[in-house]
């Protein structure tokens, strides 16, 4: 597939500036809406996009998983993702086993293969069916930069048991940490220092759904954590950042950006979601 550079001079004046958006959350094709945001605005976009079951939701028709529809549907807006994103910014798309290999390879060819960062791994348990094959339990989220100078802030995770129990542990009262030896064949002796932070995030999340009687629930499909999406914008955001979700959904993206200091902008083809969305930011003004 042959892509064309994305050109990041709009020539249209745009109808919505960096200026305009603390939380905007518009009802409208995103395709649509992205085209009206200046260029070079955003610092970071996260989507749960479709997932290309062709199944019907309630509150959205999902794609179907047919490669012509998908890229179809996907490039444009993918361009217009670049486009709208500053020079810094990153971009999660979130997705599972059915388009994942498809959107990795529009991705590469918008984004560039060489500003591929992680393939993440969402993990979770859920009720599980009768079927052939191995349980599916988890999502793909796909994360790319626009250039090599992005922003990214380290995140952590508690160390495994199995490494707190299988050292023997002792306190540098120099440096006020804790330490364990570590010998090797051909070396000397040496000290690994604990992180007070714990170890280096990796890219398997285990992060639970949502139950149905979480205090976070709304009414709507496929809701994510909260818990989630803190992850995604505490990594590539700092406060006072404009984040954007153009596939809104239940209002997840919006509600955390307003916990984490964040400005939003947002949109969604379907007015409960933006109705939803608008209820849970006035819900945690209050």
């Amino acid at each position: 597939m042959t892509i064309e550079s994305t050109n990041d001079n709009n020539n249209t004046k745009p109808a919505i500036t960096y200026s305009e958006c603390y939380q905007q959350c518009f009802c409208s094709d995103n395709l649509e809406l992205m085209k009206t945001i200046e260029s070079n605005t955003i610092d970071l976009i996260y989507c749960d996009i479709l997932y290309g079951t062709g199944r019907n939701f309630g509150d959205y028709q999902d794609l179907k998983p047919i490669r012509s529809e998908i890229e179809a549907h996907y490039l444009p807006r993918l361009k217009e993702m670049h486009r709208v994103l500053k020079i810094t910014g990153s971009i999660y798309l979130q997705m599972d086993y059915r388009i994942v290999h498809w959107l990795r390879c529009i991705m590469d060819d918008v984004f560039g293969y060489n500003n591929f960062r992680n393939e993440i791994i969402w993990s979770y348990k859920r009720y599980t069916g009768i079927c052939r094959n191995f349980q599916t339990m988890h999502d793909n989220i796909l994360r790319y930069s626009k250039s090599e100078n992005y922003t990214f802030h380290q995140l952590f995770q508690p160390y495994q048991p199995t490494t707190l129990k299988n050292h023997k542990w002792e306190y540098d009262e120099i440096n006020g940490t804790y330490f364990y030896w570590k010998r090797g064949k051909n070396t000397h002796p040496y000290k690994i220092h604990a992180n007070k932070n714990g170890v280096k995030m990796n890219d398997v999340w285990d992060i639970p759904q949502l139950s149905p009687i979480s205090n976070e629930r709304y009414d709507f499909t496929s809701q994510k954590p909260k818990a989630l999406i803190e992850r995604i914008i505490k990594a590539s955001s700092n406060e006072n950042d404009l984040v954007a979700d153009f596939y809104l959904g239940s209002g997840t993206t919006a509600e955390v950006c307003k916990d984490l200091n964040r400005n939003f902008i947002g949109c969604d083809i379907n007015p409960r979601a933006v109705e939803i969305t608008l209820k849970r930011l006035n819900n945690a003004r209050s």
